[in-house]
């Protein structure tokens, strides 16, 4: 076991795994593939929240480990990424899009 804290975000994905699990498992059971598909998407949802809090889990250890003067907003950056997920996901994706594509002009 480990000594960081568990998130919001890695207990709700935790939780969408096993819900999306039994769906699935129900899904076949009865034959029911939307049920089956619905439940899978579920599972999957909950391992990227659980791995996305992992993340800030991860970030919140080296900002402790940060130099004094730098703390403070990096703190401020990872509260925004725990209350906004989603569009912290897309800002980091697009950042990401847009470092590739520069990096291939050279």
């Amino acid at each position: 076991m480990t000594d960081q804290p568990v998130t919001d975000q890695r207990l709700e994905g935790t939780r969408q795994k096993t819900v999306g699990k039994a769906r699935a498992a129900l899904g076949r059971l009865t034959g029911n593939r939307k049920q089956q598909i619905e439940g899978h998407l579920t599972e999957y949802s909950g391992k990227a929240r659980d791995a996305y809090g992992r993340v800030i889990d991860g970030l919140d250890g080296l900002v402790d480990k940060a130099p004094t003067q730098y703390q403070g907003k990096a703190r401020q950056g990872l509260d925004f990424a725990r209350r906004k997920p989603l569009l912290t996901t897309g800002v980091i994706a697009g950042l990401a899009v847009l470092l590739g594509a520069l990096g291939r002009r050279r």
